[in-house]
């Protein structure tokens, strides 16, 4: 499916937001840079799930939430606006269904990520949305690339199938996808799903994360995480005040009324991570 463009001015609102007043040619100079500013100004969060507040594939909510509340969100709307505002541009932009892998987590295999793709001299991956941990757009080929802090993958096991693996160092997060137009009802489907769900992973635990200069800032649940090519510091969240003051210093979320879910929060990191070493802040 290509997405439907913005309109000038949802383009030029757009722009504003990720702080981008560069040139808007359909070119992979360009394609670079609407990408990294895209990362380093909108943050991958499901706080709104957090809150029983589901988000879905309308592109229009999508919009509302990214650019004109100046939210973050989750793959389907990071994925969603950004490939409607490259296809504004001037870019072919077709939405790709991928299948995040995750042990244990109960994730359907596949429409459980929303990834684009760009056709320019050759294909390219699009992605915004997997956790801010893709920090450019990477060719559709095998290979692998280095995207401080992290090492990231592409491999191709048959025509047209591929996996996207991202070195986390203690982990690998990966997704399968084909380079094929999405199949948009399954991820309708499996969106409600993720956002629903008490298996899901997203319904589970508080995400948050972005990606500027080279540092991955990641919150999950009450441990925030900085990474940097020299290594990672976390330190536990304290209570509800410090949760709004990190998401308000630290992911440029003005959100007062995350402080509601602190408890859940708290108690989702004493039952899903009893063992995790938590470093001592500096």
């Amino acid at each position: 499916m290509t997405p439907a463009p913005l309109s000038p001015a949802h383009l030029a609102a757009y722009c504003a937001r990720i702080g981008y007043a560069g040139a808007l040619n359909p070119d992979l100079a360009t394609l670079r840079a609407i990408h990294a500013a895209h990362c380093a100004a909108i943050p991958f969060e499901n706080i709104d799930v957090q809150l029983g507040l589901p988000p879905t594939l309308d592109p229009e909510a999508a919009f509302a939430k990214l650019v004109t509340a100046g939210r973050g969100g989750w793959c389907y709307e990071h994925n969603g606006v950004l490939g409607r505002a490259l296809a504004a541009i001037g870019f072919a932009v077709t939405r790709l269904c991928g299948g995040v892998l995750r042990d244990d987590s109960g994730l359907p295999a596949m429409g459980s990520h929303l990834a684009l793709l760009v056709s320019l001299d050759r294909p390219w991956l699009v992605d915004a949305g997997f956790s801010s941990w893709l920090s450019s757009p990477l060719p559709l080929e095998s290979g692998a690339w280095s995207q401080p802090p992290w090492t990231v993958t592409l491999s191709s096991a048959d025509i047209g199938a591929w996996t996207l693996a991202v070195d986390l160092g203690s982990r690998v997060m990966q997704y399968h996808f084909a380079a094929t137009p999405a199949d948009e009802a399954l991820l309708a489907q499996v969106c409600a799903w993720q956002a629903s769900n008490p298996a899901s992973p997203f319904v589970q635990n508080l995400v948050v994360q972005r990606r500027a200069d080279g540092i991955d800032l990641a919150l999950r649940g009450r441990v925030l995480v900085e990474t940097t090519v020299a290594g990672a510091h976390q330190r536990l969240i304290a209570d509800a005040d410090d949760l709004v003051a990190v998401l308000r210093d630290r992911f440029v979320l003005n959100v007062p009324h995350a402080a509601q879910i602190w408890p859940t929060v708290a108690a989702r990191h004493a039952a899903l991570f009893p063992d995790q070493a938590v470093a001592p802040t500096t």
